[in-house]
């Protein structure tokens, strides 16, 4: 009985490891090959309420860039694993896409 009650416990969170669907992994995985592309950064200037300057900096490289993967081939990889299976549609006619 309390291996039943546990498992049962344990459902929601081992559904959260099974694959997504190909649209909600599409979605996912475009910012993963817009930063296979070329890293994104911010760089941030003001001041504060006791009127010092304040500044912040901040840049985002991923390993496929790093490694020189072609960004459609980041997606599909990316898409595959997620979904099991391959985009409906290629990287290029993605929502968000920046390339």
């Amino acid at each position: 009985m309390r291996s039943t009650l546990a498992l049962v416990a344990l459902l929601p969170i081992l559904s959260a490891c099974g694959p997504v669907s190909v649209e909600e992994a599409e979605r996912s995985c475009v910012e993963r090959a817009n930063l296979a592309l070329h890293p994104r950064g911010q760089v941030g200037v003001g001041v504060t309420s006791e009127g010092k300057a304040a500044a912040n900096f901040e840049v985002n490289v991923s390993s496929d860039y790093l490694m020189g993967r072609d960004p459609a081939a980041v997606f599909n990889s990316c898409v595959k694993q997620r979904s099991g299976q391959f985009p409906s549609r290629p990287l290029y006619d993605q929502p968000g896409w920046r390339g």
